[in-house]
């Protein structure tokens, strides 16, 4: 075959045309061929272009030397296509058509396309004329085309849109309803007219949309409402031109859209206003920089910056932030978790006043912006309210120890330099001392606490009478003196000098008096600088400087008893020997003596002898009177004391504070004359008349008290008489009220009488039922602050009415409560607490002896409830003792 085709390459009838076909395969991408095919099935390629050399990567002369070599290059998917479209072209000498792939030497896969035209030549051998072209290009584009159509497609039949072409005249041309609501079949909307099947309304508003999508060739959309099965839906039309005079209209159910933005709407509306009627501070800032984008109207009111000042500004370019490090702490916060509760944060206010506030803050999204929405509650009121709160019960404290070492203690000095370091302390300022004022050595200081930067004004004195009158004036008719800055105040020379030699610089003085006269004065410095002195510093100051005149007059009175510690011996052996033998008389009685010698010790003894020396001292001196009107008093021999029987019969109720005050010569209250008597004793003490009121008092209680004892003595020997009648309950505790109103008056209480009208008789003495009421509420009155509310019930229970006493105020623990109607020894420094004792054990043998009981329940939330029985008339109409 080699030979023949190499014999044959260029026969006599071909190199006419070969000129034609250079010029048409040079204006062709690809290659043109002649292959010659003899009968005796020879082959030999007379032509081929230079194309061959860019359409399959070979030389032409290596083409005609083997045309084999060109079968070899299709992709062997191809080759069996290639062969049958060349046996069917032999056979049936109709043209052939192929296209397929090839692999060129260097590795590209092209695409080609072949034709040709069998000749039959008069020699009977075929001559085949052809073109090969690469169409790599359209088969890629044709692919890629393919592609896109399957995923338009693809896209096309997963939206579940409506679609619809539509004439301009409102025809619908065509529809896609697959994967859509739709409940008309597609012949029965192809071919039909918007007014056929859509309301006027939306008809009318449908064609004028087409119209103008038409005339401007631009995306039109509309939205109307059409009623199905489901109810009224909301639909959104897409209109684009999608040939001549014919849209695709989109048809898009957006009824849950419009839900949600209606939803939306009112959710915004809610937030703005609950932003803006908020009465907190909310702001809105970005999360890295801090830059206001909104605040709110509480915002302004509390930061003192308005909203044009504030937005588009950061925090810390307004100086908000007291301690920069709490923004770096809120941002890690967010950042870690997205959400940060009740941070306790302080902030500066455009004023420079700092407040603080608990912030809360989370972190949003502002059209991809981190952004926080930040919660500010204003607290600064409620810290204040807990730092004075922590401040006044320091005061308390403060005052109640200082009350206890004055009451335990007579050492005046240590009483007050333990007073001037606490009060220092207190307060934290820089210097308190207390000066005294006396008309022979001048102004001294008595006790200093200083903070050792500062000089101390501790042994400083002077005797300049016209500087001591000034300082006096500086504190006359008993004002507190408030000096905040002592350069804005207008003071002689002197005081100016003063200031700047212990570097005051805001000063608070109280003065000491002692009746109407001034002892001193308690003194607050503060030297680092002026001070604004609060209302409650102002008050602790008033009030210890009356504990320290109550010391300082303790102080005195004990120094004018010691020096008539002599004249007192005789009185002092002669009164314990007496107290000696009532002691050894008590000791043979029963338990209720030992409630006596307990009391009589605990109670009456220190405050009975002092009284009495004191009193009996008033006897002795009547005649001699101190300066203001002051009464004097001198020691004298005291009278026996009567026996507790006779002092019970001949002691008198004493006199009201407010009448001419008597001076009682007893323990028990026996009053005797105001007239002075004369001795031979020449020492005296001035008493002021508030001292002998609160004596006479004392002398009341413990009157009381005895009293009740003697009362107790009796029903424990004798048991209680009380007389039993048949009364109406009601009538019966109806008259009692009448007699509780001044004392629930004092008290400001109330009593509010629940007990029913109709409820039977009882058996009853009514005067001592009156002393039980009595004594119930007084003890609840004793235990609780004034306002305290009453509750009187009863109800009728197993043959008993049982009565309970309600009010609001205080509990008990269950041990005080199993303990309340128990004659037992109470507390020995409050002598109301035996006295309320000591009734109250009197309560329950009165109950006892009606034939009832009697109790008390306590509620933590309630307060105490007082219960007692009393039998019906028909149950009991005797007399139990």
């Amino acid at each position: 075959m080699d030979e023949i085709i190499k014999s044959r390459h260029k026969p006599d009838f071909l190199p006419e045309k070969i000129p034609l076909l250079e010029t048409v395969a040079a204006n062709l991408p690809g290659m043109i061929f002649q292959i010659l095919q003899q009968q005796d099935g020879s082959v030999f390629i007379p032509y081929i272009s230079s194309g061959c050399k860019y359409l399959y990567e070979l030389e032409p002369e290596a083409v005609q030397a083997d045309f084999r070599v060109l079968s070899k290059l299709i992709h062997p998917q191809d080759i069996q296509a290639f062969t049958e479209s060349i046996a069917v072209c032999r056979n049936t000498l109709t043209p052939w058509h192929w296209e397929g792939r090839i692999i060129t030497p260097s590795g590209k896969l092209k695409w080609i396309q072949g034709t040709s035209q069998p000749e039959l030549q008069e020699d009977g051998n075929f001559l085949w004329h052809g073109l090969v072209m690469d169409i790599t290009d359209r088969k890629q584009a044709q692919e890629k085309l393919q592609e896109s159509e399957a995923r338009y497609k693809a896209i096309l039949d997963a939206i579940p849109d409506l679609m619809f072409r539509i004439s301009r005249d409102g025809e619908y041309l065509d529809l896609k309803s697959q994967g859509a609501n739709i409940t008309l079949s597609r012949e029965e909307i192809v071919g039909k007219n918007l007014q056929e099947l859509l309301p006027s309304d939306v008809a009318a508003i449908s064609q004028v949309a087409i119209a103008k999508t038409l005339d401007s060739g631009i995306l039109q959309t509309c939205e109307y409402q059409l009623p199905t099965s489901l109810g009224v839906r909301d639909y959104e039309a897409r209109l684009v031109v999608s040939g001549t005079d014919e849209v695709l209209a989109i048809v898009r159910d957006i009824t849950d859209r419009k839900q949600g933005e209606v939803a939306l709407q009112n959710l915004a509306q809610k937030f703005a206003k609950a932003f803006s009627c908020s009465p907190d501070s909310i702001t809105i800032s970005t999360l890295q920089e801090g830059r206001f984008i909104e605040v709110n109207d509480s915002f302004v009111n509390l930061s003192g910056y308005g909203r044009d000042e504030a937005i588009g500004k950061t925090s810390f370019e307004l100086n908000l932030w007291v301690n920069d490090r709490d923004r770096l702490n809120l941002v890690q916060e967010l950042q870690s978790t997205g959400v940060a509760r009740n941070l306790e944060i302080e902030f500066r206010q455009k004023s420079g006043e700092i407040i603080t506030t608990l912030l809360s803050a989370e972190v949003i999204d502002l059209n991809g912006i981190s952004a926080i929405l930040a919660v500010h509650h204003d607290i600064t009121e409620r810290k204040q309210v807990e730092a004075q709160l922590r401040f006044c019960a320091q005061r308390d404290r403060l005052l109640a120890e200082t009350l206890v070492r004055i009451r335990s203690s007579l050492n005046l000095e240590q009483i007050l330099q333990t007073t001037v370091t606490e009060v220092r302390q207190f307060l934290q300022t820089d210097r308190v001392f207390i000066g005294l004022n006396n008309a022979n050595l001048g102004v001294k200081t008595l006790a200093e606490s200083v903070d050792p930067k500062y000089p101390s004004v501790s042994g400083w004195s002077t005797n300049d009478e016209a500087y001591l009158q000034e300082l006096r004036n500086l504190l006359k008719d008993n004002l507190v003196r408030v000096v905040e800055d002592v350069t804005q105040i207008s003071v002689s020379p002197k005081v100016k000098a003063h200031c700047q030699k212990f570097q005051t610089k805001a000063s608070l003085a109280v003065p000491i008096m002692l009746g109407n006269e001034l002892f001193g004065a308690l003194i607050a410095n503060q030297c680092s600088g002026p001070r604004h002195w609060q209302p409650i510093e102002i008050d602790l100051l008033q009030q210890m400087s009356e504990q320290l005149a109550i010391a300082i007059q303790q102080s005195q009175i004990c120094q004018k008893l010691a020096e008539l510690n002599t004249n007192l011996e005789y009185q002092v052996e002669e009164r314990t020997a007496q107290l000696q033998q009532k002691m050894q008389e008590v000791e043979k009685l029963h338990r209720v003596k030992d409630v006596v010698l307990h009391t009589v010790a605990h109670d009456l003894r220190t405050s009975v002898m002092g009284n009495l020396m004191v009193l009996k001292n008033l006897l002795n001196q009547g005649q001699e009177q101190g300066s203001r009107g002051a009464i004097t008093a001198s020691l004298s021999p005291l009278p026996p004391i009567p026996s507790v029987t006779e002092r019970s019969r001949s002691a008198a109720p004493l006199p009201p504070s407010h009448a001419p005050c008597p001076i009682p010569n007893t323990t028990l209250g026996e009053a005797a004359p105001t007239t002075t008597l004369s001795t031979s004793a020449q020492s005296s003490i001035p008493i002021s008349r508030s001292i002998i009121e609160r004596m006479i008092q004392g002398n009341d209680r413990q009157l009381t008290m005895i009293n009740s004892l003697l009362e107790i003595n009796s029903c424990e020997k004798q048991g209680i008489e009380i007389k039993l009648e048949p009364v109406q309950f009601s009538t019966l505790l109806g008259g009692r009220f009448a007699e509780l109103e001044p004392m629930l008056t004092q008290n400001q209480a109330t009593l509010k009488n629940l007990v029913p009208a109709d409820l039977p008789l009882v058996m009853a003495d009514g005067t001592r039922l009156q002393k039980v009421l009595v004594n119930l509420i007084a003890h609840s009155l004793h235990n609780n602050p004034p306002g305290l509310n009453f509750t009187l019930s009863a109800t009728i229970e197993g043959g008993m009415i049982r009565t309970q006493i309600q009010d609001n105020g205080v509990g008990m623990s269950k041990v005080e409560c199993d303990r309340l109607f128990d004659l037992h020894v109470r507390d020995p420094q409050d002598c109301c607490s035996t006295s309320i004792g000591l009734k109250m054990y009197l309560c329950r043998k009165v109950i006892k002896a009606h034939g009832g009981e009697i109790g008390v329940m306590s509620n933590r939330k309630r307060g105490l409830t007082f219960w007692f029985t009393l039998p019906l008339a028909t149950s009991s109409a005797t007399n139990r003792p």
